[in-house]
This record gives C-alpha cells, sequence and structure tokens, in this order.
C-alpha cells in the first residue's frame, strides 16, 4: 500500500465514523480493530501504554489533517491535557464498502475507555499470543496493565463492546477472546 493510500485510509475512518472521531486513542482504536477484522489498512501497530499504538497512522493523520484531507481541531480537556477532534471536510475519500463502514461506525460509537480495553485485550491475543494455547487470558492481562480503566465494570462493557464488534461480518472475523 502506497504513503497515499494509508493517507486514504486513514482519512476515510473520519467519515466511516459519521464525519467526526473524538481524540487519537479512539482513531487508533478503531483504526487497529478495523485492519485486524480484515478491511484494510496497512499500519504497523506496537503495544504503548494505551494499547494498540501505529505511528504511521498519527504521521499519517498530520500529514492529512495538512493536505486538508481531514480538519484536526485541538482542545485542551478539563483536566490539563490535549485532545484532537478529526473532522471530515469536502476532501475527506468516502467509504466504499458497507462492511467496513458499517464496522468503523459501530467501533467509533463505543466508550473510549471500553475501546482502549477492547482494543488491547485484542492486541495482547494476536501479536503478544495472549490467549493462545492456553498461554492466558488476554482480558485478565488487560486488567493487570490496566487496573485504574478496567473497573467499576469498564472490562465487563468492553467484553460486550467486542462481541458486537465480533458479530460484524468481516472478512477476517476477530479473534475469539471474549
Amino acid at each position: 500500500m502506497s504513503a497515499r493510500d494509508r493517507l486514504e485510509v486513514a482519512a476515510r475512518l473520519v467519515n466511516e465514523a459519521g464525519g467526526q472521531i473524538v481524540g487519537r486513542t479512539r482513531l487508533q482504536k478503531v483504526a487497529y480493530l478495523t485492519q485486524l477484522a480484515g478491511l484494510g489498512g496497512d499500519f504497523a501497530f506496537e503495544y504503548r501504554h494505551y494499547g494498540p499504538f501505529s505511528e504511521d497512522l498519527a504521521s499519517g493523520m498530520e500529514i492529512a489533517s495538512g493536505l486538508g484531507l481531514v480538519r484536526e481541531e485541538e482542545n485542551r480537556a478539563v483536566w490539563g491535557g490535549r485532545y484532537s477532534i478529526y473532522h471530515a471536510t469536502d476532501r475527506t475519500p468516502f467509504a466504499t464498502e458497507n462492511e467496513r463502514h458499517h464496522f468503523v461506525t459501530e467501533a467509533a460509537k463505543m466508550g473510549a475507555i471500553e475501546l482502549e480495553l477492547a482494543a488491547t485485550a485484542a492486541f495482547l491475543y494476536d501479536h503478544e499470543g495472549v490467549g493462545r494455547d492456553g498461554n492466558g487470558d488476554p482480558w485478565a492481562e488487560t486488567a493487570r496493565r490496566k487496573p485504574e480503566k478496567a473497573a467499576d465494570g469498564r472490562l465487563e462493557r468492553a467484553k460486550v463492546a467486542y462481541r458486537t464488534l465480533r458479530a460484524i461480518q468481516t472478512p477476517t472475523p476477530l479473534p475469539a477472546i471474549a
């Protein structure tokens, strides 16, 4: 996949999510799960503090913003941190595959923390082998790595959200971890 194709795939996520994605973390997790489901993308992901992260995707969205394929609005959160809202523009590529559009729409609607937990569990299974061949439980490992985020029923809600995404017909079914 060419660099230009990757830019368009990344920018198209914004249109498929209803014209807006709030948060860089949400963008990363939606892109990761979409790619894991075989619905496009050729981004290299690695594990970081917030779960799967692609430097290629992050820099691609910066370039896409500079080219006007998306508009990035940076804001300051109440707690002092910064976050971005990505908006579709009249130059944002449109979704062409119905199943991809449906998947991205559903993923983008999920709570940010639940989406992060679900993507982390899937990443641990797919990239680190946690949960394969009796090698642990990716949900338990996610809770161990993110105890504050997994608390208060969020891990259970993340499992429900993941099962919702798994139920969507995709070229590559998401791993059966839930």
